[in-house]
C-alpha cells in the first residue's frame, strides 16, 4: 500500500445530508475556503478504518456491504475546521453545503458539524492504566494473523509506564491467563508471555473476554485516576463456548456500564466484523482492522496513547431540524435515537484524533476520528418556521478534570429555500465540501457492493463509473490526497468487477439513485 492509503486521520465530523428526488452525491462546484486550519481534531470510539474493505479489493475480490462501515470510512479522512476558540476543551462548528450528488446529480444539501480542541496533546496527562490484553489463539489465527498480534503487542510495551499494570489472556477452546497484573516496566516477563502465544483450537470469545474483564475488575481499587481497559484481538467469529453474539455483547456491556471500557482489533483474511464492531460501540472504545504489517505499529501505539486519554465524557449531541425539512436517517454512529425531526446522539467518550493533516504519512494506516450523517428530505413547498434556519445542534459533555458540564449550541443557517439548488452548488467552507465528497464516495461504494451481492455487476459498475467521473472532475479543481486515494479504490472496485465478467454499461444504462425519494 502507498503512503497515502497507509496514514490518514480525521477530527470528528457530523454531516447532515438533505435530499430530494434522488439525493446526495453529482458534479462538483467551487467552494469558499474560509478560515480552516488549527487545532487538533477530536475522535470518537467505534470503527476507525475500512481496512478490510480495502484489503479485499487489493486481493482482486469483491467486498460485501457488511465490510464497509460508515463510521470507519469517514474516520479515514482529515478535515480542517475553524480555530477552536470557543473557550472550552471541545469546540463545535457547523457549515452548510448544497450541490447535485456525484452519482445521478439530484439535489443534495449537507450540513457539516465538526469538533476540534485547543488542547495541546503534549499537555494532556494519561492516567495510570489497568490493561487486559485478550488474544485469540485459535487455529484460524495461525500464520500472519498471530504474527501481526505478537509484533503489535511487543510494540505496545514501549508505550507502557511503570505505574501501568498489564494482564495477558489467551483463548482458544477456553481462556488461559499468561500474565496477571504485571508492572508496565517489567518488559522481560511480558515479552516471554507474548512470545509463548501460539495458535490452535476453536474460538471461545466469551470465555476470553469474560476472563479479561474479571482481571481488570478485580484489579480495581480506590486509587484515584486509574483507568481500566480491555483490548480484544480476534478474527471475530465465536466457535466454542457461548457463541451467541447477543449474549457476548450483553456480557461485555454489563462490564462497560461499571466503567471498564473495551477496544477491539480484527485480524485475518476471514475476519467477521459484525461482533467486533458491536462490542467496541457498546464499550465506548475503538474498532480496528489489521490489514498489513504497517497497520500493526500504529494501531497498538495509538490504542495505548491517544485513545486512552478522554477529552470529554458522556458527550451528547441533540439535533433539532426545522419543519422545512424532514429528518429521515442517520449515518456514522449506532448510538443514536430518532424521534420525528429530532435526534439525540450519546458518545461515552471522545479523544484527540491521532492524525494531524491530510498529508500525514507517518505510521501504518488511515483512520483516527469519526463521522455522523443525518439525512434530511426538503419538504416540497415547505416554509421554515424560522426563516434562514435549517436547524440547531446542541452539545453537552462532562469535563473529565473536574466533572463540570459544558454546553454549546450551533445554529445552521442558509439564504436558500428547502430544496433549492444554486447553479454550481454552494458551500460555506472547504471542510463541508470535502465532507460532501466523502459521503458520496461512501454511498457509491456501498451501493456498488450491494448491487454486486445481488448479482447486478453491471449496475454496480455503472455506479462506480459515474462516481469516478465526478470525483476526477472535483480533484482537478480541489486536489486532496484523501479523496485521491478513495478514487483509487473506486477504480480498483470497477476493475475487479470487469475481471469477473461485468459488462460495460451501455450509454442508456443509468446508475441507480443513491437516495431514492420516498
Amino acid at each position: 500500500m502507498d503512503t497515502i492509503s497507509d496514514a490518514r486521520r480525521l477530527g470528528l465530523a457530523l454531516l447532515l445530508c438533505a435530499t430530494t428526488a434522488g439525493g446526495c452525491g453529482g458534479a462538483a462546484s467551487d467552494a469558499s475556503a474560509g478560515g480552516e486550519g488549527v487545532g487538533p481534531g477530536v475522535g470518537q470510539g467505534g470503527a476507525q478504518d475500512f481496512g478490510q474493505f480495502r484489503a479485499i479489493l487489493e486481493a482482486g475480490q469483491i467486498p460485501g456491504p457488511q465490510t464497509l462501515d460508515d463510521v470507519g470510512f469517514f474516520n479515514e479522512h482529515k478535515l480542517e475546521f475553524p480555530a477552536p476558540d470557543c473557550g472550552d476543551d471541545v469546540c463545535l462548528h457547523g457549515q452548510l453545503g448544497v450541490m447535485g450528488n456525484m452519482i445521478t446529480g439530484s439535489n443534495c444539501t449537507v450540513v457539516m458539524l465538526g469538533m476540534n480542541t485547543p488542547v495541546d496533546p503534549a499537555e494532556l496527562p494519561r492516567p495510570p492504566l489497568d490493561l487486559a490484553l485478550v488474544i485469540d489463539t485459535s487455529g484460524s489465527m495461525a500464520g500472519a494473523p498471530i504474527e501481526y498480534v505478537r509484533e503489535g503487542l511487543l510494540r505496545m510495551l514501549d508505550d507502557l509506564r511503570p505505574e501501568d499494570r498489564v494482564s495477558i489472556v489467551a483463548f482458544s477452546d477456553e481462556a488461559e491467563i499468561l500474565a496477571e497484573r504485571v508492572a508496565g516496566d517489567a518488559t522481560a516477563e511480558l515479552t516471554l508471555a507474548i512470545d509463548a502465544i501460539g495458535a490452535n483450537g476453536k474460538t471461545n470469545i466469551y470465555d476470553g473476554l469474560r476472563t479479561g474483564y474479571d482481571l481488570v475488575a478485580n484489579a480495581s481499587d480506590p486509587e484515584a485516576g486509574r483507568q481500566t481497559r480491555v483490548v480484544l484481538l480476534s478474527d471475530g467469529e465465536a466457535t466454542a463456548g457461548i457463541t451467541s453474539d447477543a449474549k457476548i455483547v450483553a456480557m461485555s456491556a454489563g462490564f462497560n456500564a461499571i466503567g471498564h471500557s473495551l477496544a477491539t482489533i480484527g485480524v485475518g483474511a476471514e475476519f467477521d466484523p459484525v461482533l467486533m464492531r458491536e462490542l467496541s460501540e457498546s464499550g465506548g472504545g475503538a474498532f480496528y482492522y489489521l490489514e498489513d504489517p504497517a497497520a500493526v505499529q500504529e494501531v497498538f501505539e495509538q490504542e495505548v496513547t491517544t485513545f486512552l486519554v478522554p477529552l470529554a465524557r458522556d458527550l451528547r449531541i441533540d439535533v433539532d431540524i426545522d419543519a422545512g425539512w424532514t429528518l429521515r436517517a442517520m449515518y456514522g454512529t449506532k448510538l443514536f435515537e430518532l424521534d420525528g425531526n429530532t435526534a439525540s446522539i450519546q458518545i461515552p467518550s471522545v479523544q484527540l484524533a491521532h492524525r494531524t493533516s491530510a498529508s500525514d504519512d507517518i505510521g501504518g494506516r488511515r483512520g483516527g476520528g469519526g463521522a455522523m450523517v443525518v439525512e434530511l428530505v426538503p419538504n416540497k413547498g415547505g416554509i421554515p418556521e424560522e426563516p434562514g434556519v435549517v436547524g440547531r445542534i446542541a452539545m453537552s459533555y462532562l469535563r473529565p478534570s473536574d466533572g463540570e458540564t459544558i454546553t454549546q449550541e450551533v445554529p445552521i443557517t442558509t439564504d436558500l429555500t428547502p430544496g433549492e439548488l444554486p447553479e454550481g452548488g454552494e458551500f460555506d467552507g472547504a471542510a463541508v465540501e470535502k465532507s460532501f465528497v466523502m459521503l458520496n464516495i461512501f454511498v457509491g461504494l456501498r451501493l456498488a457492493s450491494e448491487r454486486a451481492l445481488w448479482g447486478d455487476d453491471q449496475g454496480a459498475l455503472a455506479t462506480l463509473l459515474a462516481l469516478t467521473e465526478s470525483v476526477q472532475s472535483w480533484l482537478v479543481e480541489t486536489p486532496d490526497e484523501d479523496i485521491a486515494d478513495d478514487l483509487r479504490y473506486v477504480q480498483m472496485f470497477a476493475d475487479n468487477l470487469r475481471a469477473r465478467g461485468a459488462a460495460e454499461p451501455p450509454p442508456e444504462k443509468n446508475p441507480p439513485e443513491p437516495w431514492p425519494a420516498d
